[in-house]
């Protein structure tokens, strides 16, 4: 209390505005007013009895009470106008109250409803009860109030709404529109010297007096909203260098025709320096410009969907960008298998710059400008230099034959002939249709050319496929024309156990390096350290899939690393049997558009868990089935696992390899959707 009493008053916060309040009488002999309802307002409120603290006297809802509110913290842009003889009077103002309605006897009849309930209560109860006892009871005296205390206590709310309350009403009288008060009053809204004369200071001009008049408001000013930091409008763009409203401009539209960014760069600007500008941040795709892919992906940044880094996204447009140069129709699947991106980036690549047609592909979204090709060949002939460079980097990269891809044109001299989806694939099917029989017949002829030493008659060589050399030298050579062989023969059932016999004493090797049996050599090491802990996250590979994160993590490796020397299919999938797993040979429907690398499906045989015998059952069921049911799985690895296997174990082991679709379960990757 003493450090209270030191503490001294830094400031005193008294309210802006005194509060007014307006009582009105109601005309009860109005027909309009209901007399019903104003009793029972009165009876709610004062109850049956009538006294000096009645609001309502009269025993009627009476009178009205209007509480004022502040409208506005500033009125010095505000003035009352009145229009006489062709001039404009106006007159200042410095404060505007709102009057509205105040239901304060709504409260009222809400403790007095209270008070009635409490003392049915009290007095129910002290029918029954004896005396009240005497209670001891304690007196307090308090102590002087300091002035600090005294301060706190006049500035409360408690305190100021007492006071307003015990405040008498001030008895005011209503003078109507036509009287002589009224009139002389509204005299006061005029100016006195109306002839003109008096009124020789206003020299400003009209805009300058009109600003004197209605000054701009600082708090609007303050409260005007504030656009997002990657939102320019474009009278805030045109403050920017030209450079930088091209490079925003292609950035957020990503493919423009020439003539609509000279457009919307305005008449004032010089085409060749837009030419100049343009060149540095968008490529030249069927006449038309589309932004570059280190623009909208910088160094340092990655995907949002998979987490690759920008360097491999740019690789990835680019090729989606090249192929458009060649042709006006680009099928996902084909950009997908070279790439090896996820579905979700591939995707954004081709949004950017095409459109999607049922049973075509992605067209380029917009239509050949031939116009601007013959309006700027010089423009033309130095993007298609950069298109060369750009596509020799892609051969290096991803690994094109340079007889398959499609020929050059001339320098975008026209648009390139319109080639469906539908059509791809099915030359697609010939090609592959005619070079497996030249394989089968290249795999006949140098097996005979092998048996073709003569055995002296009389002996019998016993054919034991398993120990046989010439059989292990044959299936080598076949192996050397084809990326993997799926065949089931030599083996005991439709699961490929392993590697093949006599493949540990080859010597066949790829670009220089041993196979992967060899597991002394830093290359084997590497590799099969990535597939087992590939196999470890995820169970069930195609080997598209595996190819696919074999590509990211190759990606991730600094370079120069030893798997960057050359990794063949035949080297992945021979280091995929030696770390423990097996070929499924799931059958796939004969109508299937999977691809080949799609089809050929590995699995974890063992982890060491306690799942691998409910994995092995599954496996099993999906090397005779396509897709299966998942009462038929319950069924059977109930049967193969005994009765006391639960739900969250089979929900394990389908989560591990499978996938809904359709109310039907498939090996993860293999359903074609």
């Amino acid at each position: 209390m003493a450090n209270e009493e030191d503490d001294p008053v830094v400031q005193e916060i008294k309210p802006k505005q005194q509060k007014v309040e307006l009582e009105m009488a109601i005309d009860t002999l109005n027909p309009n007013y209901c007399r019903s309802k104003g009793e029972q307002i009165a009876l709610n409120v004062d109850g049956a009895c009538a006294d000096e603290t009645s609001t309502y006297s009269s025993k009627l809802m009476d009178k009205q009470t209007f509480c004022s509110s502040q409208t506005t913290s500033n009125t010095s842009r505000y003035a009352a106008a009145l229009y006489r003889q062709g001039e404009l009077h106006l007159t200042p103002l410095h404060g505007i109250l709102q009057l509205r309605p105040s239901f304060s006897y709504l409260d009222k009849a809400d403790a007095k409803h209270r008070e009635r309930e409490a003392a049915n209560e009290a007095g129910d109860s002290s029918q029954d009860e004896a005396e009240d006892d005497v209670k001891q009871i304690t007196v307090r005296f308090s102590r002087p109030e300091s002035e600090q205390a005294r301060q706190r206590r006049v500035q409360s709310y408690e305190f100021l709404q007492k006071k307003h309350a015990e405040e008498p009403w001030v008895h005011l009288h209503y003078y109507g529109l036509r009287d002589s008060r009224s009139e002389h009053e509204r005299q006061y809204l005029l100016c006195p010297g109306s002839s003109g004369v008096e009124n020789t200071e206003l020299v400003k001009s009209p805009s300058e007096y009109l600003m004197m008049l209605m000054p701009p408001s600082q708090e609007e000013e303050k409260d005007k909203p504030v656009a997002p930091s990657n939102v320019l409008s474009m009278a805030q763009l045109r403050t920017l260098p030209l450079a930088d409203q091209i490079k925003i401009l292609m950035k957020n539209v990503k493919v423009m025709p020439f003539a609509n960014l000279m457009s919307l760069l305005g008449p004032s600007i010089d085409s060749v320096a837009v030419l100049r500008g343009i060149q540095k941040v968008a490529m030249l795709v069927q006449g038309n410009w589309v932004v570059k892919s280190d623009i909208l992906y910088p160094k340092d940044s990655s995907s949002p969907h998979s987490g690759v880094p920008a360097e491999v996204l740019c690789r990835g447009r680019d090729f989606v960008m090249w192929k458009f140069t060649q042709s006006r129709w680009v099928v996902r699947k084909e950009v997908a298998t070279v790439t090896k991106l996820c579905a979700e980036d591939v995707k954004d690549f081709l949004e950017h710059m095409a459109v999607v047609r049922i049973n075509k592909g992605w067209e380029f979204i917009l239509p050949y400008d031939g116009e601007f090709i013959k309006k700027h060949p010089d423009v033309v002939q130095r993007q298609h230099m950069l298109w060369t460079g750009i596509q020799a980097k892609l051969e290096k990269v991803y690994n094109l034959v340079k007889e398959t891809m499609p020929k050059k044109p001339d320098a975008q001299s026209g648009p390139a002939g319109l080639v469906s989806g539908d059509q791809r694939i099915q030359v697609a099917k010939t090609k592959a249709q005619q070079n497996h029989a030249l394989l089968e017949r290249e795999l006949q002829r140098r097996k005979e050319q092998l048996r073709a030493p003569a055995v002296p008659p009389g002996v019998r060589i016993k054919e034991e496929p398993v120990s046989e050399e010439g059989e292990d030298d044959d299936e080598q050579e076949a192996e050397e024309e084809e990326p993997m062989d799926t065949s089931p023969s030599g083996l005991h059932s439709k699961l490929a156990n392993g590697l093949p016999p006599g493949r540990a004493a080859g010597t066949d090797s790829f670009n220089g390096h041993p196979p992967p049996g060899c597991a002394g050599t830093p290359v084997a090491r590497e590799l099969r350290a990535f597939v087992e802990a590939t196999f470890q996250r995820q169970f069930v590979l195609t080997l598209s899939e595996l190819k696919r994160l074999f590509n990211l993590h190759l990606a991730s490796l600094p370079p120069g690393h030893t798997l960057f020397s050359g990794i063949s299919d035949r080297m992945l999938q021979d280091t995929v049997l030696a770390a423990g797993c097996k070929q499924i040979l799931v059958p796939f429907p004969p109508q299937t558009a999977a691809s080949p690398d799609e089809q050929k499906v590995f699995a974890l045989w063992e982890s060491g868990d306690m799942s691998d015998q409910h994995r092995q059952v599954l496996l099993e069921i999906f090397s005779k089935n396509y897709r299966v049911r998942r009462n038929m799985i319950q069924s059977r690895l109930t049967q193969e696992c005994g009765e006391d296997l639960s739900k969250q174990e089979v929900d394990k082991v389908l989560k591990d390899c499978c996938v809904s679709y359709g109310g039907m379960w498939y090996l993860k990757g293999t359903v074609q959707s």
